[in-house]
């Protein structure tokens, strides 16, 4: 993937942490942003209360970032004593109260614990004394710069983790690729093995049954070889495994291609083992088993 200057997009990872702080007119804050895997892009918040309405713009600002994983940031905020006053909300707590005073009733429930309550969003509301509006928008648009500057240092470590991730994958095509080639020369001797079986099971079977005609005899090795015949599924791994690195190339939110061309190398890696009658080509095709599964755990970890 070429960005506006024609240079490759660099490979990320779904996993990363960032920390940033600040302050704003008296009042400090600290962006924090967490990232892990996920088949989707999921954003959840922790802010704090009577900030409600910053999420909106928040989430807005991550989705234009990322494409893929499980992301958590959390606003804290510290103001200079005197600065902010805390008050109840008293139509959320009226209206809570009657559904609590309902719902208790009902299932005959013990009464909420206060620091439950208290995780209500809305119900406690930060009340700024002599603040105007203006100061409200200032602040919000620091804490929304803030914001932007700890998803550009996740953005940053991700990319670091995706550099490292690629030559981890890399290594396994590597192995992958080597194990092809064994598994090449192991099929190479396959038809000729099956040849001399066969012989000695005819050779066996003319000693005790009346003679078969040769048209059947040659019709029926033929069959034993084509469905031992492992060249088609070797070609598509080889064809797969090349589809991998040059997704790795154009790096990106490539992720999900990955980890479908997993599933097919999979799929290929458990033909040959079936097709196999060969000890040694047997092995190799579990090694391949093997290599293609750590591939993917890491694959999973791709944006």
């Amino acid at each position: 993937m070429l960005n506006g200057e024609g240079e490759n997009v660099a490979l990320s990872s779904m996993t990363g942490f960032a920390r940033i702080e600040g302050q704003h007119e008296g009042t400090g804050w600290v962006w924090e942003a967490k990232s892990v895997n996920a088949k989707g892009l999921d954003v959840r918040f922790r802010l704090p209360s009577g900030y409600d309405g910053l999420e909106v713009k928040a989430r807005s600002k991550v989705q234009e970032s990322f494409k893929r994983g499980n992301i958590f940031l959390t606003l804290s905020l510290s103001t200079a004593k005197g600065g902010i006053a805390l008050r109840l909300n008293e139509d959320v707590a009226d209206t809570l109260s009657g559904i609590l005073e309902t719902l208790t009733q009902r299932f005959d429930a013990d009464k909420p614990r206060l620091d439950g309550l208290l995780r209500v969003p809305g119900l406690i509301e930060s009340l700024d004394r002599d603040e105007s509006q203006e100061a409200v928008l200032g602040r919000e648009k620091a804490l929304l710069k803030g914001l932007q500057k700890v998803l550009v240092d996740l953005t940053e470590m991700r990319a670091q983790e995706g550099m490292h991730l690629g030559k981890v994958i890399t290594g396994f095509l590597d192995e992958i690729d080597r194990l092809r080639g064994r598994a090449e020369d192991c099929a190479a001797l396959q038809p000729p093995a099956m040849k001399k079986k066969f012989q000695a099971q005819l050779d066996e079977l003319l000693d005790t049954a009346p003679p078969v005609a040769e048209d059947r005899l040659a019709q029926e090795f033929a069959l034993l070889v084509a469905k031992a015949d492992t060249r088609e599924e070797l070609d598509r791994l080889a064809a797969h495994v090349s589809a991998v690195r040059a997704l790795l190339q154009d790096g990106g939110a490539v992720g999900r291609k990955l980890d479908f061309l997993c599933q097919e190398l999979n799929r290929e890696t458990n033909t040959i083992c079936s097709k196999s009658a060969d000890m040694d080509l047997t092995q190799t095709g579990l090694d391949l088993k093997a290599s293609v599964e750590q591939l993917r755990e890491q694959v999973q970890n791709i944006e």
